[in-house]
């Protein structure tokens, strides 16, 4: 017998001894009210812990423990599972991400490092599972399947199925991450399905991204097995998917907000197919508002069974992604629990992780401090850029104009008369229209998209961020080329981040320098430093208030979601996957 092996064995041994009272616990918690998950009830008892494990109950009062723990009627849960998650779009190190969301109750995540990955490859990957390997949040990850999310656009890494293979059997991988490239699934793509089939050659699980697919098409998507969706929109489309053996992920993040929009299409009959994610969260939405314990509140607030609510946070994602020891509290899960003062606004008082306290009352206790990875270094390499390569020559002043809908990520499909002159675009600035670009920054091959987009409300500036989702090219919109110009410059000159200048002066900025991504600063810093960035935003360029202008932008320059998109390489219509011309026909 290994050593492994004999340890294992001791402690089942110490469980039994716990668990018939023969010894006592490490932990006793006593007076509280237990969810079971199984028979959606709650029950009384004492709990029963010991080396991390839950060994069992024992009556209200008679519990032992070296530590007795009185909840004094507090509610006791499962602690809650984010089933699908982008760590660097909190703009946050790993660690500090689980700093912000562990004292809200968030004690298991489901991450995709698709944004890093885009940036460096599997060595985002490998630094994401270094970085949370001694963190209380208990990090699991998916390998990114599109990287890039397209092949219309230039990222930092590609990854084909032989890159995939090299990581999908990893202990903490869970299998294949959000498969964006619907069009590649619906069509059989070669590259697609070998990538689907590496994940099902280990037995793992394939999550997806379909927005807006139906009948046939979804019939398609969902044959491959893939199993989950965090894109629905409608109580129909999470019905669909449900009915083709799915998940639906129910998001609230920062900029996507989808719980109550799908929440009229869960019944007690689905409701174990549909579980809580956050996607894209930001600190300032955390420390404000919760993580997954926000998706609870909002759906018990609305009406939703607070039991239903709760299993959608904890056994649901357990069970979809095959953690099969945690999501419940019964004897030989991990005690990974929470408990709250009341079922309304889910604040948790204390958050326990492998039966240790590691939150109380808001706060975690032990932070961990991020440590310099050289694999994350900033990327920088842009080629021949100056003013001349934001030019926009037109023959024709009908031109097509990615328009800004407010509240999301979805744009809409414009069109415009603009000024010509000398065969050129000319900002109006009686019109909101300004220009956008995306610069290539990891290869060096001089690659500018320009277009028109309609909607920000800037005036008297530029707005530019290496946060370009999915590829993180640098992406800058603005009414004079020579600050779009001094903004790329300045991003380049600090390792990435955001940035807002106005004639020639940087008004606001954020520096992120691990991978042009995420900052070294605490949650709290970055929170304040993307406030001071909108605040600026609406007082000194007139942005609209109502839209989240550096979310917004990042999102420009994804080809995956309809309608006008814009890469490195052109404008691009994601309803017929394919690039178009900035110019129309009359």
């Amino acid at each position: 017998m290994t050593e492994m092996e004999q340890s294992n064995k001791q402690s089942m041994k110490h469980t039994i001894e716990v668990a018939t009272g023969r010894q006592e616990a490490d932990l006793c918690i006593t007076g509280s009210h237990i969810l079971d998950v199984y028979n959606k009830e709650w029950f009384s008892a004492d709990l029963l812990i010991a080396d991390g494990i839950i060994c069992g109950y024992a009556k209200s009062g008679e519990g032992r423990g070296k530590e007795v723990f009185d909840a004094k009627g507090k509610y006791l849960l499962p602690g809650f599972i984010d089933a699908h998650v982008h760590i660097e779009s909190s703009h946050s190190t790993p660690e500090e991400f689980s700093n912000l969301v562990v004292p809200c109750g968030t004690t298991t995540v489901v991450a995709d490092p698709h944004e890093l990955c885009n940036v460096t490859g599997l060595a985002g990957l490998d630094y994401m599972l270094a970085a949370t390997e001694e963190t209380a949040l208990q990090a699991f990850f998916m390998v990114p399947s599109c990287v890039p999310a397209t092949e219309f656009e230039h990222s930092g890494a590609v990854l084909h199925a032989p890159e995939i293979a090299k990581r999908i059997g990893h202990p903490r991988v869970l299998g294949l991450g959000e498969m964006m490239d619907y069009p590649g699934v619906i069509a059989g793509s070669d590259m697609v399905v070998d990538k689907i089939l590496e994940a099902r050659k280990v037995g793992k699980i394939i999550d997806g991204h379909s927005p807006a697919i139906s009948d046939s098409d979804l019939d398609a998507y969902a044959s491959t097995g893939i199993r989950t969706d965090h894109e629905c929109e409608s109580a129909e489309e999470l019905q669909s998917r449900v009915r083709r053996g799915m998940y639906v992920m129910l998001r609230e993040g920062s900029a996507c907000k989808n719980v109550l929009g799908l929440l009229g299409g869960v019944t007690s009959a689905n409701s174990r197919r549909c579980l809580f994610c956050t996607d894209d969260r930001q600190p300032k939405s955390i420390l404000e508002d919760g993580h997954i314990n926000n998706n609870v509140r909002i759906s018990v607030a609305d009406g939703l069974d607070p039991i239903e609510a709760i299993c959608m946070a904890t056994v649901n994602s357990s069970e979809c992604y095959n953690l099969r020891d945690r999501g419940a509290i019964a004897p030989g899960m991990r005690a990974d629990l929470v408990l709250c003062d009341n079922l309304t606004d889910f604040s948790m008082s204390r958050v326990y992780i492998g039966g240790e306290l590691v939150a109380q009352d808001g706060k975690i206790l032990r932070p961990v401090l991020a440590q310099y990875d050289e694999r994350v270094a900033p990327k920088m390499q842009v080629k021949d850029f100056s003013v001349s390569a934001l030019s926009l020559p037109l023959q024709s002043s009908h031109v097509r104009i990615i328009d800004v809908i407010p509240g999301g990520v979805v744009t809409g499909a414009g069109e415009a008369e603009v000024s010509v002159v000398q065969g050129a675009w000319v900002h109006d600035p009686e019109v909101d229209i300004i220009k956008l670009a995306v610069i290539e920054r990891h290869k060096g091959t001089g690659n500018v998209g320009v277009a028109l987009i309609r909607g920000l409300g800037l005036k008297g500036g530029a707005i530019a961020s290496s946060v370009g989702h999915d590829s993180h090219n640098i992406i800058v919109a603005g009414d004079n080329d020579q600050d779009m110009v001094a903004a790329v410059e300045y991003l380049i000159g600090i390792g990435g981040g955001m940035a807002l200048l106005k004639e020639g002066k940087v008004l606001a900025s954020l520096a992120m320098p691990i991978g042009g991504l995420m900052s070294d600063r605490p949650g709290s810093e970055i929170a304040k430093a993307l406030d001071t960035l909108h605040e600026v935003g609406q007082r000194e360029f007139a942005i609209k208030a109502d839209i989240d202008v550096f979310t917004t932008l990042s999102f420009m320059a994804l080809p995956v979601i309809p309608a006008y998109k814009l890469t490195d390489t052109g404008l691009f219509d994601v309803r017929c996957f394919s690039h178009v011309p900035l110019e129309l026909n009359r």
